[in-house]
């Protein structure tokens, strides 16, 4: 019956699912991977959030007075950033891009604001994203200015960018235990990063990746091309140990397969 079910269901575009991972499935959204992540004892001092557009309220929600830093080049989320702030005592936004090096660059500002970069137009073939100069920031030094502490949580979406920021936060992620981000399957902007670059870029400095989550297909032919990936640090706590499972929890395991 339950299987009937779930089949008209599937049929209608819609799936019933275990949440936060229960039964062996996979964790499909942001606050299921924040509470696993929690579970295990995650506990970031500081969460760094670049790309801010209209906010993140998922992540700041499973962090409750932690401190916020937003970086966020886009004068039209700057009323966001200041309510934003209002309510979570020592937080901080700067009106900027992360970049690697301190100063000016020019951003295409798409009709989506959320999907603007500094890497060009996402829609070569339509209508001209408006240019703007924009100010530029290292993470790094944001983060010195304000004596942040540490541990770290990092999110980057910058639509492509995300190793701009990254290569500006060098010092910022050496004390993150959790890097949260947006990465592309194409490049979806001239330049843009793609998984591989990210994977690699990320292993370099000391991370693994540990999760996936959210996601969305293109139009053009329904193929994946973006998902949010969680990385933690390679020689961390959360992959001390590579077993699949204990012995009893492997027996129970294989018990409820009848085996």
């Amino acid at each position: 019956m339950i299987e009937r079910v779930r089949g008209l269901l599937r049929a209608r575009g819609i799936e019933v699912r275990r949440t936060g991972g229960a039964g062996g499935g996979p964790r499909r959204t942001l606050p299921e991977v924040l509470a696993h992540l929690k579970r295990l004892g995650v506990a970031p001092q500081t969460i760094v959030d670049v790309g801010v557009a209209r906010g993140t309220p998922e992540l700041y929600a499973a962090f409750p007075g932690v401190p916020l830093l937003l970086v966020e080049p886009l004068a039209e989320h700057e009323d966001d950033l200041r309510r934003i702030v209002a309510g979570r005592p020592g937080s901080r936004y700067a009106l900027a891009a992360g970049g690697p090096e301190p100063g000016e660059l020019e951003m295409a500002v798409h009709r989506v604001t959320a999907c603007s970069s500094i890497l060009g137009d996402r829609d070569p073939d339509g209508e001209p994203a408006q240019r703007r100069t924009v100010p530029v920031v290292r993470v790094d030094d944001l983060v010195a200015e304000h004596a942040l502490a540490a541990p770290f949580l990092v999110k980057v979406d910058v639509e492509g960018a995300e190793l701009h920021v990254l290569e500006g936060a060098r010092a910022t992620l050496a004390r993150a235990d959790v890097v949260l981000l947006e990465v592309s399957f194409f490049a979806l902007v001239p330049g843009g990063a793609q998984l591989a670059d990210v994977v690699a870029w990320m292993a370099a400095a000391g991370f693994s990746a540990y999760d996936l989550y959210a996601g969305h297909t293109r139009p053009l032919d329904g193929a994946l091309a973006q998902v949010d990936v969680a990385f933690v640090r390679t020689d961390g706590h959360l992959r001390a140990d590579h077993r699949y499972a204990t012995a009893e929890q492997a027996d129970a395991l294989y018990r409820s397969w009848g085996l």
